[in-house]
C-alpha cells in the first residue's frame, strides 16, 4: 500500500501495461478500475446521468490508477493523401460527395512525409499520425506506406495510420513495418450510423478492427459527437467500443467541426446543434475513461472551438492526448503556442514516453 501511494504521489500509474485480458463480472462501483468488456447500455446511461462533479471525480480517480496524472501526449496528424475519397461520410470535407472545393491529391512522397515527421518531433510531438482519404489502400501503395512507417519509427516516434478499410494481408504488412496503432473509427452508434454514412457498413468497420487486432497492432478507435445524435446514441457509441473483445488502446473523441459543403456542415453550421454542449462533451470523455481505463483518451478534432475551461475539464475527466499544430488533416487546430500556454496555465507536461503500444498477437 505504501508503494502504491508513493507511485500515485509521484504521478506514475499504479497499474501499467497494455490491456490484453478483459475481466468480466459484476458491475463495479462508480470509479472502480476493474477492466470489463461486458458493460450494458443501461449501466452506461446511468454513468451519463450521474451528477457532473461526481462523474468527473470518479473518472479522474480511474485515470490516476492507470496513467501519469500530469502528463498529456502530444501528437501530430498529417494528411498524406488529401481529397477525393469515394465514401459519403456526411462530416468529411474530403469526401468526393462534398462540395468544399477541396481537390484530390496524390499520395505524398515518402521523403516529404519523413521531413514532416522530423519537424513534428522537433516541436515536441511523441506520436506521428498519417491519414489518407481512401476507402481502402491499393496494394500498389503498400510499399510506400510501409517505408513511411519504418522511417517515422526509426526517429523514435510512435506511429499511427488511418487509411480506410484494410484486408488482413495489408494489416499484416503494416504491422511488420512497425506500425504501432491503426486508426479506424466507429464514428457513432450503430443506430445513428446510417444517417451519417451509407457507403460503408458498421460491420465493415468492425471487420477492419478485427484485422488490425489479429496483426498485432494496437487499435485506435473512437468517433465524433455533435452530429445531431442523441445522448442515447452517445451511450450506444461508447457501448460499441467498451464491449469489443479487447478495448481499443486509443480512443479519440472528436467534436464535429461543421464544414460548409458537407452534408452535416450545411445542415448544422448555423444551428445550436453544430456545437455540442461543453458539459455534455466532458461527460462523454469522463464516461469513456471509466469504461476503458487503460486507453489513451484522445481529445481530438473540434478543440480549437473549445474554451480553455472545457479543455481543462476534459483533462480532469481523463483525456491524456491531444493533436498539436495548426492543422488536423483539412481543418484548423488550436496551434502549438496556444497548447504550450494552456499546459503552463494548468501545470501539465508533455508526455515523454509511453508503454509500448504494440500488442503481441495471441
Amino acid at each position: 500500500m505504501t508503494e502504491l501511494l508513493k507511485e500515485r504521489e509521484a504521478g506514475f500509474p499504479a497499474k501499467a501495461g497494455i490491456q490484453s485480458n478483459i475481466a468480466t463480472g459484476p458491475r463495479p462501483a462508480p470509479g472502480c478500475t476493474e477492466i470489463r468488456c461486458n458493460w450494458t447500455r443501461p449501466e452506461i446511461a446511468s454513468l451519463f446521468d450521474r451528477p457532473f462533479l461526481d462523474l468527473v471525480f470518479d473518472a479522474q480517480q480511474v485515470h490516476r490508477d492507470h496513467h501519469p496524472r500530469k502528463q498529456v501526449q502530444l501528437s501530430t496528424l498529417l494528411s498524406i493523401k488529401t481529397g477525393g475519397c469515394p465514401e459519403d461520410c456526411g462530416y468529411c470535407s474530403q469526401s468526393a460527395f462534398a462540395e468544399t472545393g477541396l481537390k484530390a491529391e496524390k499520395l505524398m512522397d515518402v521523403g516529404a512525409v519523413l521531413a514532416s515527421a522530423a519537424e513534428a518531433k522537433a516541436s515536441g510531438s511523441g506520436r506521428f499520425c498519417m491519414g489518407a482519404a481512401w476507402r481502402n489502400p491499393k496494394d500498389r501503395d503498400m510499399d510506400s506506406l510501409c517505408e513511411m512507417v519504418a522511417g517515422v519509427k526509426a526517429m523514435g516516434l510512435e506511429t499511427c495510420m488511418t487509411l480506410g478499410m484494410l484486408t488482413q494481408a495489408q494489416a499484416d504488412r503494416l504491422s511488420a513495418a512497425g506500425l504501432d496503432y491503426y486508426n479506424h473509427n466507429l464514428d457513432t452508434s450503430p443506430e445513428h450510423y446510417g444517417a451519417i454514412i451509407t457507403t460503408r457498413t458498421y460491420q465493415d468497420r468492425l471487420d477492419t478492427l478485427s484485422h488490425v487486432r489479429a496483426s498485432g497492432m494496437a487499435v485506435c478507435c473512437g468517433g465524433i459527437v455533435g452530429m445531431g445524435e442523441s445522448r442515447e446514441d452517445r451511450v450506444g457509441f461508447l457501448h460499441a467500443l467498451a464491449t469489443l473483445p479487447t478495448h481499443p488502446e486509443s480512443v479519440p473523441i472528436n467534436a464535429l467541426v461543421p464544414v460548409k459543403g458537407t452534408v452535416l456542415g450545411d445542415m448544422l453550421a448555423d444551428t445550436p446543434l453544430a456545437r455540442i454542449d461543453e458539459i455534455e462533451f466532458v461527460r462523454t470523455v469522463a464516461v469513456a475513461r471509466i469504461l476503458m481505463p487503460l486507453a489513451m483518451v484522445r481529445l481530438s478534432a473540434g478543440r480549437e472551438s473549445m474554451s480553455e475551461a472545457c479543455q481543462a475539464l476534459c483533462f480532469l475527466a481523463g483525456a491524456n492526448s491531444i493533436f498539436t499544430g495548426d492543422r488536423l488533416l483539412t481543418t484548423g487546430n488550436a496551434g502549438a503556442c496556444a497548447d504550450a500556454a494552456l499546459f503552463a496555465k494548468l501545470g501539465l507536461e508533455a508526455m515523454t514516453s509511453e508503454e509500448p503500444a504494440r500488442v503481441a498477437a495471441e
